[in-house]
């Protein structure tokens, strides 16, 4: 069975721009693989410098404003990488590229991981938290999904808003459900 984790990949442009992604790694023997789609910042950027670094954070704002076009969050130095990593990040693993497998829709980098340091304790989850995180990949699908799909996941998961969400996840979700709101609208 596949196991994902979901972070926040940041990846660096030839000229040293940063990107920042929401994206699923995938668990394989000793590394992760980064799988971006065709055509992407991130595959770009994994092709000219070859290292990423996965972000772990609980800010679901990052995950939400990444797919809503709020990019522009604080990054740091990672001492001997060159690429940054969330100043938000609880921890980070440092990733190298090792090998590439090549794919017209989806190439997959696979890193080793070169480094890895804790920033903040991790003080917990709660449904709030889970529930962003979902609408965030539903939202990252919804030209993909049916109607019935949309209305269905967002009104069982607003009942974890409604219940745990504190003002990061409430406004996470507000800016989400603007981006579901608009997708309604269009279609």
């Amino acid at each position: 069975m596949t196991f994902i984790r979901e972070t926040i990949v940041t990846t660096v442009s030839a000229e040293g721009r940063v990107h920042i992604a929401p994206l699923g790694i995938i668990a394989q023997d000793d590394g992760w693989i980064i799988a971006p789609f065709r055509p992407s910042t991130t595959l770009e950027n994994l092709t000219a410098v070859p290292f990423a670094v996965a972000n772990y954070t609980d800010d679901m704002r990052i995950f939400a404003g990444c797919l809503t076009g709020r990019r522009d969050w604080p990054v740091v130095p990672v001492e001997g990488c060159p690429v940054p990593r969330l100043e938000a990040a609880l921890s980070h693993s440092v990733l190298q590229v090792a090998s590439v497998r090549e794919d017209e829709l989806r190439p997959r980098f696979f890193c080793k991981v070169v480094a890895e340091a804790m920033h903040a304790p991790f003080t917990g989850m709660n449904r709030a938290k889970a529930a962003v995180l979902e609408l965030a990949i539903l939202v990252s699908r919804l030209h993909m999904l049916p109607k019935e799909k949309i209305d269905s996941e967002i009104a069982y998961l607003t009942i974890a808003i409604d219940k745990t969400a504190g003002p990061d996840e409430r406004q996470a979700w507000d800016w989400l459900m603007e981006r579901v709101d608009e997708h309604r609208a269009a279609h």
